[in-house]
């Protein structure tokens, strides 16, 4: 009989997808969430960062990515609305990044909970062919950011 919307929803930030990789222990470059309800939009920016010193990869990575996704999510009537972003394949090397601005559209002026995710999947590079790295100690993703209705 219990019910998420009768709680905090808020209660769920920081909440880990992969308790063997989580994003604390993975990416360490400071990046700031935020969550817009008038217009919308679930945002991450990421200021550049040196990879090499910022993300903790697993063995064999030649590259990485940083994802992130919107939702909105209701609750009583079961349904939801989701939207992604992801960089794409950067190498994991010592030359910077670019800024990593991500912008997750979700509908506007919603009264329902909205979420944050972020993560980072990792790749190896073998004769020119990209292949995700699936080992479960990677690959986090967390809910960073929530606003309750």
């Amino acid at each position: 009989m219990r019910n998420v919307i009768d709680g905090e929803a808020e209660l769920l930030a920081g909440f880990e997808f992969n308790i063997g990789g989580k994003l604390g222990t993975t990416l360490f470059a400071p990046f700031v969430g935020g969550i817009e309800r008038v217009s919308g939009d679930i945002t991450v920016d990421i200021a550049p960062f040196v990879p090499l010193n910022m993300i903790s990869a697993p063995r064999g990575t030649t590259h990485f990515k940083i994802i992130s996704a919107g939702a909105e999510i209701d609750f009583e009537a079961e349904t939801f609305t989701v939207a992604n972003s992801e960089t794409a394949i950067l190498p994991w090397d010592a030359t910077p990044t670019v800024a990593i601005n991500q912008v997750n559209a979700v509908t506007p002026n919603s009264t329902k909970p909205l979420f944050l995710a972020l993560g980072v999947e990792f790749y190896q590079e073998v004769n020119g062919k990209m292949y995700s790295l699936k080992n479960g100690a990677y690959n986090p993703l967390s809910l960073v950011q929530v606003s309750g209705a």
